[in-house]
């Protein structure tokens, strides 16, 4: 379920074929600039069809370990993703774990599927566009501030993302949502030592360039596909990359209190 609907398994007649598909209740979403239609593009990372494969974040606690190599894999196709949709002038605004799945979960190479569009716009030239919504840990500054919104907000939650993919912590959480809030809009974050022990110097400043306040300062997606951490530029980072590993107690303990929580 989401923002504005709920989500059933269905299977079309003429094919066989499973999807995911979300009911909504279309007065609620009025104000939206996104039609509920443009939601169905022909990415294969974003097309809704046969989603069997779980959270990922559900896939990876499973995992003995993962390497910053293995956890790119992922992150590539979520970028690539979310590339697709910026060159469309369409933001998603609510990314985190539990709108990023999997298609399938027992084959070599799983593909990512991003879903839950009820807050997506898209974004016209001239036209400012604010809102409040969002996950507190998740959004940017700009949100909770009530400042014009843009693509560079998706960008500050795959910063997040990242972060609690390598360390298993979430780097504004605070003790209530205010406290939440109020890291966010202060940028108060810092790589623990006990957490990112293993965590290679070009992972830190991946999440460094997205993690920033000024949402025009931020990477791109489409600059974060070019970046040393996720495309290297020598063998040297490839190997720093494969040495490098996720926190797995601490991604485990992380994935546990969100599942509780739900």
């Amino acid at each position: 379920s989401g923002h504005f609907g709920v989500v059933k398994r269905c299977r079309e007649r003429s094919t066989g074929t499973f999807y995911a598909a979300k009911f909504v209740k279309t007065r609620r979403c009025r104000g939206s600039r996104l039609g509920v239609a443009e939601l169905t593009v022909p990415s294969p990372v974003l097309a809704p069809r046969r989603i069997s494969g779980g959270e990922l974040f559900d896939f990876i606690a499973e995992k003995e370990m993962l390497s910053e190599e293995e956890a790119i894999e992922f992150l590539g196709q979520i970028l690539r993703g979310v590339e697709y949709l910026h060159a469309r002038r369409i933001a998603h605004f609510d990314l985190k774990p539990e709108n990023i799945m999997l298609q399938e979960k027992d084959v070599p190479k799983p593909r990512i599927k991003i879903i839950d569009f009820g807050l997506a716009q898209r974004l016209e030239d001239g036209v400012t566009f604010k809102s409040l919504c969002g996950t507190p840990q998740y959004i940017a500054p700009e949100v909770i501030n009530y400042e014009p919104l843009s693509s560079a907000t998706d960008m500050w939650s795959i910063g997040v993302i990242t972060y609690i993919l390598l360390s298993g912590l979430s780097p504004f959480q605070g003790e209530t949502d205010a406290e939440t809030l109020s890291n966010v809009v202060a940028g108060a974050y810092e790589f623990e030592e006990r957490c990112f022990s293993q965590t290679s110097e070009m992972a830190k400043d991946f999440i460094r360039q997205l993690l920033v306040k000024e949402p025009g300062h931020r990477m791109t997606a489409t600059e974060c596909l070019v970046h040393p951490w996720i495309k290297p530029l020598s063998r040297k980072q490839a190997a720093n990359r494969s040495r490098s590993s996720i926190n797995m107690k601490n991604f485990r303990k992380f994935n546990a209190r969100r599942k509780w929580k739900v």
